[in-house]
């Protein structure tokens, strides 16, 4: 089983730019794919990037150019960086991830992120 730990949220005006982090511990062998996922009120769970372990990258189309994440193995952290904050970007950013040996996906707690007009 892992643990994920979310931290870097908060408020920021609309341009500004905030760095997510997502810490991970327990057993790391048979995790492969990690992310990053948002929720806003009302909405369902969407996906914002992935990474993983061999650094290859997904983005979701509203984040592309503006977002960027990164994984430093040796650590267990995921990162998430955002750049041209937007209002629209506002949510509960929660970081996954995939264990390729029992198919299962393991969830932080969430850390919310608000942009202000």
């Amino acid at each position: 089983q892992v643990q994920l730990v979310e931290s870097g949220g908060g408020l920021v005006q609309t341009g500004g730019s905030l760095r997510l982090s997502c810490a991970a511990s327990g057993s790391m062998l048979s995790i492969n794919t990690m992310g990053w996922y948002r929720q806003a009120p009302g909405k369902q769970r969407e996906s914002v990037a992935t990474i993983t372990s061999g650094g290859s990258t997904k983005y979701g189309d509203s984040v592309k150019g503006r977002f960027t994440i990164s994984r430093d193995n040796a650590k267990n952290t995921v990162y998430l960086q955002m750049n041209s904050l937007k209002p629209e970007d506002t949510g509960v950013y929660y970081c996954n991830a995939y264990n390729i040996l029992f198919k299962t996906y393991s969830w932080g707690q969430g850390t919310q992120v608000t942009v202000s007009s």
